[in-house]
């Protein structure tokens, strides 16, 4: 079962108090001046802008709106934690450490978590359902000869023609080598449909594949298949992930209940429009 890579950072241990802990902390003597109830929460335009900042900061480019909204939802079980562990008293002796308050009432929380049992039947579909996290993935070695000049589908052609004769000298291209690059990153890298094609591309012989960033002179040299996992050889890793996997639900629905008692108002997305 695919998880997007908005959703598999979200859930990544302790998370809640490591993401935007700064932010927290920049906001605090505001928030603690503010006038509103404090079983009020109030998301206020500054708020998401800090978030949008420490993202693009830390990713080199702004969040969209899936992943505004995610860093949003970081946000509210933050303060609610926060607010959370000011109501515990666990800010006695280092009030003004706000990530520290965060993380005392976080630690609270997961010491009341209760991770079930799971059989091995369980186990096991639980590892089939994410089992392209644990098998070996196909690797590719490749070569790519990077056109100087015009990169058109017909500019790349033509050196890609002069490439593959027996005799050809003097081409006005550099060679780049890749080793055991895997499916997944030459997606990333290159696109999907360059990926599909170099998965079947003969090897040995140069071909001008399409990329997400245009037209490219690229040779596959070899290709290694994948290796499917053995459920029984990664039995006490794959227990773990499944442990750690319950653990952020329960954290998550744990933080979202103690949610519910707040009132919420957001003001982020009026002042936007």
């Amino acid at each position: 079962m695919a998880t997007s890579p908005s959703a598999s950072w979200l859930r990544e241990p302790l998370l809640h108090f490591l993401l935007i802990g700064a932010l927290l902390f920049a906001l605090d003597q505001w928030l603690l001046s503010s006038k509103d109830d404090l079983n009020t929460i109030v998301v206020t335009a500054e708020v998401d802008e800090e978030a949008a900042q420490l993202f693009e900061s830390s990713r080199g480019r702004r969040p969209n709106a899936e992943e505004m909204q995610a860093l949003r939802q970081v946000w509210l079980d933050n303060e609610v934690l926060y607010r959370e562990g000011l109501s515990l008293g666990v800010d006695r002796g280092d009030s003004a450490i706000r990530e520290r308050v965060i993380f005392k009432a976080l630690s609270l929380i997961d010491a009341d978590l209760r991770v079930p049992e799971i059989s091995d039947a369980e186990l096991r579909a639980w590892f089939e359902a994410r089992r392209d996290k644990y098998d070996a993935p196909a690797r590719y070695d490749f070569d790519e000869a990077t056109v100087s000049g015009e990169r058109s589908e017909a500019a790349v052609r033509a050196v890609v023609a002069r490439l593959n004769e027996a005799t050809a000298t003097d081409i006005d291209a550099a060679l780049r080598v890749f080793k055991g690059r895997p499916y997944a990153n030459i997606v990333q890298s290159y696109g999907a449909e360059f990926a599909a094609a170099i998965d079947t591309a003969p090897p040995g012989v140069w071909q001008a594949l399409p990329t997400k960033d245009g037209w490219r002179a690229m040779r596959l040299n070899a290709r290694t298949a994948s290796a499917p996992a053995s459920f029984e050889s990664l039995r006490g890793p794959v227990l773990q992930d499944w442990r750690d996997a319950i653990a952020a639900d329960l954290r998550t629905a744990a933080v979202r209940k103690i949610a519910s008692r707040y009132s919420i108002r957001n003001e982020a997305d009026s002042a936007a429009k």
